[in-house]
């Protein structure tokens, strides 16, 4: 928890509900089509603060990545996630 401008206290998204957002937002509709690590961070914000969850989302990102459920890439080509820096982008796994 966390508390924000206002006094209130926030409830902060755990790792797995990082993971399991960005696993969602990657298979909306839209074959292929990657996605930006700001809209899963905004999916999983309850206020305005969603830029405050982005080091999460890219936590989780190299996790699934690394057990070959995600793909990250940079400049539209797969990146390893260790190494991993700057713009990044997320997509689902090739099928076949």
């Amino acid at each position: 928890m966390n508390d924000n401008s206002s006094g209130e206290r926030t409830v902060r998204p755990s790792e797995e509900a990082a993971e399991a957002a960005i696993l969602a937002v990657a298979a909306q509709p839209g074959a292929g089509r990657s996605v930006a690590p700001e809209e899963v961070a905004r999916s999983l914000a309850t206020g305005p603060d969603w830029q405050s969850l982005l080091p999460l989302v890219r936590r989780a990102a190299v996790r699934l990545a690394g057990a070959g459920r995600l793909v990250i890439y940079r400049k539209g080509k797969p990146v390893d996630p260790a190494e991993l820096r700057g713009v990044y982008r997320l997509g689902l796994p090739p099928q076949g």
